[in-house]
């Protein structure tokens, strides 16, 4: 079994943050270091560390990561102009902690997806 993470308490509502959605599947709250003006987390409420660690079973929270990310996207006013999801796997990828999540940035102009 993984190790549990930062996200899995905030999840259960064991550390103060303000969620921005939360049902049965997935939970969705602000990043504590934004690095756009709109920098929210999704994360699925299952441990799963990394996208190496996704079985069919995961598919209908991960699907909904989507759908959330949509709606919020929308709520915060950054639909129309664009935005940007996501999902870093292992060390090489850029991911700290290790529950999968999806970044959604926008609010800005996001520029090249990858530095030159």
């Amino acid at each position: 079994m993984a190790e549990e993470t930062i996200f899995s308490k905030i999840i259960r509502q064991e550390i103060p943050t303000e969620l921005l959605y939360q049902d049965e599947l997935v939970t969705a709250f602000r990043d504590i270091h934004p690095r756009t003006p709109t920098h929210i987390l999704i994360v699925p409420n299952v441990l799963i560390p990394t996208v190496n660690d996704v079985e069919p079973q995961h598919e209908m929270a991960l699907g909904r990561m989507f759908t959330v990310a949509r709606k919020l996207a929308a709520k915060e006013g950054i639909s129309d102009d664009g935005y940007r999801l996501i999902v870093n796997c292992n060390r090489h990828g850029g991911q700290e902690v290790y529950h999968i999540h999806m970044h959604l940035v926008g609010g800005q102009p996001l520029g090249a997806m990858l530095a030159r």
